[in-house]
């Protein structure tokens, strides 16, 4: 039994504890809570041996106000600060729910090669001297080209899968053609070529969708006419609902006036296979013929379609009924054949239906419904049967008698 003493030591402890750790967990769920991102740079990509801008945003997504915001630009070679004097910003105060926007003026050296920088944006919430950092990527193009070719989005992107699930792999594939028809043009009294070059084209994911391609750097030109395939590969997260999203796609071309961006729409959809029964599920007398109908409802066709059935004691042949491809809205009916293989069985059991499908390259298994198996005994009518045969043979007997008898006495007379 605790002594008085020792029980006042006790609650003393325990709110001593308390004042240790609310503090702390208070500032965790009420501070600032900072994004940072670039906004923007111009011009993109930024041009070997000139300057280029960058645009640093700062949101506070927190309960909190931050008390004194500093941004500090840190970048790596190819690029430089224009003045030690501008790489660090003082923002002051950032309430809840508001951003800053500080721009940052850059210099690509000139025996940069064409590729993509780094550059580094530290802030810190308030003096107290630690400092947050987070990594950005800049392009760096070659300088700017007088060819007069546009590039031009050929067609519709291509997607394999057309739709995708969640959980998926694929890819989407572009086209890009040089529009122009003659391999020169006159503009005020001025020849130009017209080849086309792409000097950088990436398409950017979103939230539940990964673009795991790195950007395309074109190396060479394109001429009237002529075209350039370019595939990027993309993941769809497990957890992404259906609908459809929107992915960034950018060119930039032979300059800054030939540069093009496209919304690319990337369809979501979770519906599959359906597999719904068409006659009864009983067996009768250990066995039956399950008849079921399956149907394609999602938006593009799959492949290596088949269904599988599970039920304890139950044996099923085939094990794997395969159909195979099935078109978008197409229906095909199946039929398995159901038989007891214990003897020890408490019906109804539970009969779980499983499809196997491809959606693209994309392997699939999926249990799509679990039904109630059930068992009638019928009586064996074999009995019966002998009874009425036995009966025919008797009134077909009698008779023949009868007529043999009158035949005898006919004769006699």
């Amino acid at each position: 039994m605790m002594l008085g003493k020792d029980r006042a030591f006790f609650v003393i402890l325990v709110v001593l504890m308390l004042s240790l750790f609310l503090p702390s967990n208070a500032s965790a769920a009420d501070g600032a809570d900072l994004k940072v991102s670039v906004l923007k740079y111009e011009p993109i990509p930024a041009e070997i041996g000139e300057y280029v801008t960058v645009w640093v945003k700062v949101e506070n997504l927190g309960y909190a106000k931050a008390d004194d915001l500093s941004i500090k630009m840190v970048p790596e070679y190819p690029f430089s600060i224009d003045s030690s004097e501008n790489e660090l910003v003082n923002v002051g105060i950032l309430s809840p729910d508001n951003a800053a926007v500080e721009d940052f003026r850059l210099y690509t050296d000139a025996a940069a090669k064409q590729g993509v920088g780094t550059i580094e944006v530290w802030y810190q919430e308030d003096s107290s001297g630690t400092w947050f950092k987070k990594e950005f990527e800049i392009r760096v193009g070659s300088d700017t080209f007088d060819s007069k070719g546009t590039i031009q989005l050929s067609g519709e992107p291509v997607k394999e899968p057309e739709v995708f699930m969640p959980g998926d792999t694929g890819t989407v594939s572009f086209t890009l053609r040089n529009s122009a028809t003659e391999y020169t043009i006159t503009i005020d009294d001025e020849q130009y070529d017209t080849n086309a070059r792409i000097q950088s084209a990436s398409l950017t994911g979103v939230e539940g969708l990964k673009v795991t391609t790195e950007t395309y750097y074109g190396n060479g030109v394109i001429g009237p006419g002529e075209s350039v395939d370019l595939t990027y590969n993309i993941e769809v997260d497990e957890d992404t609902p259906d609908g459809t999203y929107y992915l960034d796609f950018s060119i930039v071309g032979s300059s800054h006036s030939y540069n093009n961006n496209w919304r690319i729409p990337v369809k979501v959809d979770s519906s599959s296979v359906r597999v719904i029964p068409s006659k009864p599920l009983a067996l009768e007398n250990g066995e039956v013929v399950l008849e079921f109908d399956v149907a394609n409802i999602h938006p593009n066709a799959l492949s290596s379609v088949s269904v599988q059935l599970e039920a304890e004691g139950i044996e099923f042949s085939p094990t794997e009924y395969f159909i195979g491809s099935m078109d978008s809205d197409e229906l095909f009916t199946i039929e398995i054949t159901a038989k007891t293989i214990s003897e020890d069985i408490s019906f109804p059991v539970d009969l779980v239906i499983n499809a196997n499908y491809r959606n693209g390259l994309n392997e699939h298994t999926q249990q799509v419904d679990v039904r109630q198996l059930k068992h009638n005994v019928v009586e064996d009518e074999g009995g019966a049967g002998v009874y009425v045969a036995a009966l025919l043979l008797i009134i077909i007997g009698a008779g023949a008698y009868i007529l043999y008898k009158r035949r005898a006495q006919k004769e006699q007379e």
